[in-house]
């Protein structure tokens, strides 16, 4: 491994992505600083207006084993071996993410995940600055601009440069303002408004549920819950004190229901009584959390261009921000950090080169999972209670049982391997054509000979390459 210059690298965000890089970087010999606007959150705690918790799958998990960190997190995180999902009517049933516990994702508090990454990089040799927002970028003087909490202003030398500061990136601003980086941000149309399930102790006892042996849980904890209603749903990610983080996902505008028809606590609850009358009760709080909540709002960011020669790059968010109903913004960041970390190991004097090969290498991946998280959110809200889709779903299962090299459901290659999201999602696709022609339109996967479809499976697709779990 090349051995890196003394040059330091100047790092815009110390969230996730910002800190486990650091992280990477100072540990193979690379001067570091972060600057992050917010406070340290490990002082004056976690203020974060994205999501409390986050869903880490494999592609995370190794990136914070190369980090060394993966214990330390898994500790603190609750596993989730599939999708509860809820009907109308009040019934549940689980559908497993993977074959066993073997293949499972967990939820993680994106607040002590972040402190624990801050942890790590500062005891890496990371000096981190807090408080210090971006107002503008140099790149021919290589001189960045920050401003404190109070606006006054101070020039920084910043030869090299990487944005880790998520969608709202400010250093792609400057990037842009320097030269057009071929931006396009597209909204989903589709916002969301954060409740709680409180532990089960703050709840009547008449109301906890099956809670699989956890009474701390008011509902099961090792699910991650669905209440799909369409057009529209709920989620709720469990969190390791027995709380439940509930999500409301639902149209910005429009007829009812969208956020725009529920002006206020009272009409979201009578919202709530008759399409989650099951879920109302478990959050007791729910006229607090509905009117003090903001809405947030989601879009898929793409960009023409990742970085300026070798003076700046964008990673994580600031690069490719997508909709979170894949559970992979976060793992895709990470993914991102050990691919960039490694490269700069390699060719530290050359970051024009890396920066191009890290953009060639990343975008095609990235673009990939921004598509399949979009279609993601049409499957969560209405295909996991579609009998088509069901019909797909448990055929997959027996081809990967009884055809494992040649079939895989594309959920297990974005979730549990660490093959390129562009395979997964083109292997994907090539699998749920073949599945709609076996079916020939049934609904009973139990109609379809195993040994002919098999057979077909193997005549019309290639192997699966080798598959690399953690």
């Amino acid at each position: 491994m090349a051995s890196p210059t003394q040059r330091s690298l100047t790092l815009i965000g110390g969230g996730l992505v910002g800190a486990l890089l650091a992280q990477q970087l100072a540990r193979r010999g690379f001067p570091v600083d972060v600057y992050e606007k917010r406070p340290d959150p490990r002082r004056s705690g976690f203020a974060g207006g994205r999501s409390i918790n986050l869903a880490l799958a494999e592609r995370g998990l190794q990136a914070l084993r190369t980090a060394g960190l993966a214990d330390d997190v898994l500790q603190r995180a609750v596993m989730m071996r599939g999708r509860m999902v809820h009907t109308r009517d009040g019934r549940s049933g689980l559908q497993r993410y993977g074959v066993d516990d073997s293949e499972v994702i967990w939820s993680v508090s994106r607040g002590a995940l972040n402190m624990l990454l801050l942890d790590a990089a500062e005891a890496a040799g990371v000096r981190f600055h807090f408080g210090q927002s971006l107002v503008s970028a140099d790149f021919d003087k290589r001189r960045i601009r920050l401003a404190d909490e109070h606006g006054s202003e101070r020039d920084v030398d910043a030869s090299v440069l990487i944005g880790a500061d998520g969608a709202g990136s400010a250093l792609r601003t400057a990037m842009h303002a320097h030269g057009p980086l071929g931006e396009r941000i597209e909204p989903l149309g589709h916002a969301y408004k954060e409740l709680e399930i409180p532990p089960a102790g703050q709840l009547p006892a008449e109301l906890l549920g099956d809670t699989g042996g956890h009474d701390q849980f008011a509902i099961e904890p090792h699910a991650l819950h669905i209440w799909p209603r369409g057009g529209y749903m709920c989620i709720a990610l469990p969190n390791t004190e027995g709380s439940f983080t509930v999500t409301l996902f639902l149209p910005a505008q429009g007829p009812h229901p969208s956020f725009a028809t529920l002006p206020n606590a009272q009409a979201a609850r009578a919202f709530f009584q008759d399409d989650f009358p099951d879920l109302l009760p478990l959050i007791p709080d729910f006229a607090e959390d509905y009117g003090s909540h903001p809405v947030g709002t989601l879009s898929t960011l793409y960009l023409d261009r990742w970085h300026l020669d070798g003076r700046a790059l964008l990673i994580g968010d600031a690069a490719h921000a997508i909709v979170p109903f894949h559970g992979q913004g976060m793992n895709c960041g990470f993914e991102d950090t050990v691919t960039l970390a490694a490269l700069l190991a390699e060719a530290p004097d050359d970051t024009a080169d890396v920066f191009a090969e890290f953009q060639r290498v990343r975008q095609p991946n990235a673009n990939a999972i921004a598509a399949m998280a979009l279609e993601n959110y049409i499957e969560m809200r209405d295909s996991v209670a579609d009998p088509h889709y069901l019909a797909k779903r448990e055929l997959g299962v027996l081809l990967a049982e009884r055809a494992p090299e040649h079939f895989m459901a594309r959920y297990r290659m974005v979730t549990f391997t660490h093959l390129p999201y562009a395979y997964a999602f083109e292997r994907g696709r090539a699998q749920d054509l073949l599945l709609q022609q076996l079916l020939r339109g049934s609904t009973d996967a139990g109609s379809v000979d195993l040994d002919a479809a098999a057979a077909t499976l193997k005549a019309t697709l290639p192997p699966l390459p080798s598959l690399r779990h953690g």
